[in-house]
This record gives C-alpha cells, sequence and structure tokens, in this order.
C-alpha cells in the first residue's frame, strides 16, 4: 500500500481577522498529495489547503471563515500552480522488470532447446 505525503507547494500571509482570537497573523498552505510506494512515486492532482491562526494555534475550518477570508483564499488558490500529474517508476521496478524479462527469456530458452522437456 502506498505511503501519502502532502508536500507543501504555497504558503501565504493573512491579515484577516482570526474567528478565534481577532488577531490579524494567519497562514493559509496549500498541500499537494504524492503517492510513495516501492515500485512507484505517482504526484496526484489532488489539493488541500489549511489556514492556521499563528497566535492561538488554531485551524480555522470553511465553516468559521468570513466573507474576507473567503475572498483571500479564492484570491490565494488561483495562483497556486501544483505538478502536474505523472508516474515515475523507481529503480525497484526496472531491476525486478529487468529480472523478469530474463528469467522468461532463459526459459523460453531451455524449453525451445529440448534441454527441459514436459
Amino acid at each position: 500500500m502506498p505511503k501519502e505525503e502532502l508536500v507543501s507547494i504555497k504558503e501565504a500571509s493573512l491579515t484577516n481577522n482570526c474567528p478565534e482570537c481577532f488577531n490579524q497573523d494567519m497562514t493559509l498552505s496549500f498541500y499537494q498529495k504524492h503517492l510513495l510506494s516501492k515500485f512507484y512515486n505517482r504526484t496526484t492532482s489532488e489539493i488541500s489547503s489549511t489556514i492556521t491562526c499563528n497566535k492561538c494555534n488554531s485551524k480555522v475550518y470553511p465553516v468559521l471563515w468570513t466573507k474576507d477570508i473567503e475572498r483571500s483564499f479564492e484570491y490565494f488558490q488561483k495562483m497556486v500552480s501544483p505538478e502536474p500529474a505523472s508516474l515515475k517508476f523507481t529503480k525497484f521496478f526496472y531491476v525486478l522488470l529487468l529480472v523478469l524479462v530474463i528469467l522468461s527469456v532463459v526459459t523460453y530458452y531451455l524449453f525451445s532447446t529440448g534441454i527441459i522437456k514436459v
């Protein structure tokens, strides 16, 4: 099963009021999901975001957003440029593929020459 990893692609400071403590020091972060496996590394197109208050260390969920926070979020969301979705195979995959190809060629050769009979 692949391991999920969230890679930060953009962080921005917001000067909007925090709904919890009314401080004007918040951080908006955008993350892109990566799946890491023994055989491949996959970059997905899935983007997630969080808004965190730097004073009270609380997450600001969308239910608590004001109109100003929504406008700021939409503005920064347009500025996010994620990596394109891709699939990259690891060295382990290529080594395993090479071993399987060599094994099948040797098996075919042994059966075709009559060294091994069924």
